[in-house]
């Protein structure tokens, strides 16, 4: 059984950082892709960014240049540092995860996915 939980959230003031975690538990997940979702109120949940292909990342246009993903040795754990965060990057924050080999063309799709996490709550606020 795949389980995945993230961690990290809160509360942060514009133009601070945080650093959110996911831990996959259940297997080896070294080859999986790992991906970054988040939900705002009212929205729907969109593409943070994956780490997929080995050491491969892609970024939304919207994180781009503040955002970095990592994983570990292991490939177990991901990583989300946000740097200079804004008040529009509140959002709960889910970690994704699938097996299959994705192309670039599905990776924002949150279907492409096959486990997901419980969310973690990020607010940028003053």
């Amino acid at each position: 059984q795949v389980e995945l939980a993230e961690s990290g959230g809160g509360l942060v003031q514009p133009g601070g950082s945080l650093r959110l975690s996911c831990a996959a538990a259940g297997r080896t997940f070294r080859s999986y892709a790992m991906a970054w979702f988040r939900q705002a109120p009212g929205k729907e949940r969109e593409f943070v960014g994956i780490s997929w292909r080995g050491t491969q990342t892609i970024y939304s246009n919207s994180v781009k240049g503040r955002f970095t993903i990592s994983r570990d040795n292991a490939g177990n754990t991901m990583y989300l540092q946000m740097n200079n965060l804004k008040p529009e990057d509140t959002a709960v924050y889910y970690c994704a995860i699938t097996p299959r080999s994705l192309i670039a063309g599905v990776i924002r799709d949150t279907r492409s996915y096959d486990y997901w996490g419980q969310g973690t709550q990020v607010t940028v606020s003053s």
